[in-house]
């Protein structure tokens, strides 16, 4: 198995930046596509972002322009990079790893990872 662990959560201004880990520990093995998920109170669980074992990234509109995914495979961390922080970014974001190994799609449902991690709350003041 493996265990992911978020980092980098935090207290934000509207407009600051915070930059989210995610380590990996455990059965690692960088060639699985990595996604990024959040929940805010209430909301069910949405995509956010997600990067392939190659490279490859895709955003959710709503993080488009703000918001940069990656990776560093010999450090099994992937990485959220996120600026001009809106009150509507405020949630706890997990990350994931998707199920099919050596896979490069970009899957932006729940269904499609198989291990998350606890998640790290942030919140954007207005």
């Amino acid at each position: 198995q493996v265990q992911l662990v978020e980092s980098g959560g935090g207290l934000v201004q509207a407009g600051g930046s915070l930059r989210l880990s995610c380590a990996a520990s455990g059965r690692t093995s960088s060639r699985y596509t990595m996604g990024w998920f959040r929940q805010a109170p209430g909301k069910e669980r949405e995509f956010v972002s997600a990067i392939s074992w190659t490279g490859n990234t895709h955003y959710a509109d709503s993080v488009k322009g703000r918001f940069t995914i990656s990776r560093d495979n010999d450090k099994n961390t992937v990485y959220l990079q996120m600026n001009s922080l809106k009150p509507e970014d405020t949630a706890v974001y997990h990350c994931a790893r998707a199920q099919a190994y050596g896979g490069t799609a970009l899957y932006t449902g729940v269904r499609s990872y198989d291990s998350w991690g606890q998640g790290t709350q942030v919140t954007v003041s207005s």
